[in-house]
């Protein structure tokens, strides 16, 4: 449920492999698999393409070298190309991973040290949504079409994708200055800092104690300070993000309803879809079609 790939044609991986731009980087298969049970493979024969994993929820492993490490959320590897390698979940566990098979002339610089897992924790300039943004948008690109423009404009975002990775603390700084609101001379707003750790964690099910943890603050304390700013709970508020961002999937993307009730952190397909009505005053479904009338 909720899964989403595109695996390109042998045709287009040639044409990538051709081009003057694609060249560099390109993607050969894509996808995203939200709370993934018994996901496992085994490759014996090595492929010439270079993996990449990024662990957003739950926990997995990977064996590659004859060695073996765990993941957890908020990690990422990249399997080196023509190696033989193991990945998946443990018997008890499921992950929500997003994942790329990629190869180019400089593809070897992006993978370089990410053979060990690589952590990207939610921080005070962490750009998590951001990122994942910019994946979505290189799925959607690849759903949607298959002409060389296309090709090229998924091979430029995916440049960036790697690189707010390979080059976290540039990515980071990028929109950490002077005048950034979250660090003026005043301080930390607390506030402003606990719906930035939501946003950044909008497709799982955190509770308040996990904000609680991230900022270090009371729960009577926070709660209150929160309402006064927002004239919301902080419960309330998460879900109002969290139909924020599905409104936004819902004008923007093809994915079904069972697929965008998952990137917003709700397994419950019926759950979300109340949830929605009652924000929204109508159901996910009436919403898409209004808007891709309009």
């Amino acid at each position: 449920m909720g899964e989403q790939s595109v695996v390109l044609s042998p045709m287009l991986v040639e044409q990538e492999k051709r081009d003057e731009l694609t060249s560099h980087l390109f993607i050969t298969d894509i996808g995203y698999y939200p709370k993934a049970e018994r996901h496992h493979r085994i490759r014996l024969k090595a492929i010439d393409q270079y993996v990449l994993i990024y662990c957003v929820d739950g926990a997995g492993f990977y064996v590659v070298d004859g060695k073996r490490y765990e993941v957890k959320k908020n990690q990422y590897f990249i399997l080196p190309a023509n190696k033989p390698h193991e990945y998946g979940t443990t018997e008890d566990k499921r992950w929500s991973i997003y994942w790329v098979h990629f190869k180019g002339t400089c593809a070897h610089v992006y993978a370089e040290g990410a053979t060990t897992p690589q952590t990207i924790n939610v921080a005070i300039n962490s750009r998590i949504s951001e990122r994942i943004n910019i994946f979505d948008e290189i799925l959607t690109t690849l759903q949607t079409g298959d002409g060389l423009e296309d090709l090229r404009y998924a091979s430029s975002l995916f440049h960036h994708f790697l690189a707010s990775m390979r080059y976290l603390g540039q990515f980071r700084r990028a929109k950490t200055g002077a005048g950034d609101k979250n660090t003026s001379d005043k301080g930390i707003d607390i506030v402003e800092q606990a719906i930035h750790y939501m946003r950044e964690n909008i497709e799982q099910h955190i509770t308040l104690d996990d904000v609680l943890h991230y900022i270090g603050y009371s729960h009577s304390h926070f709660s209150t300070l929160f309402k006064r700013k927002t004239g919301q709970s902080p419960l309330a508020y998460f879900n109002r993000l969290k139909i924020e961002y599905a409104c936004h999937l819902l004008k923007t993307t093809d994915l079904k309803v069972n697929q965008i009730c998952y990137k917003v952190g709700i397994e419950d397909a019926l759950y979300f879809s109340r949830l929605f009505s009652k924000t929204m005053g109508m159901a996910p479904t009436a919403f898409k079609a209004l808007h891709r009338l309009t």
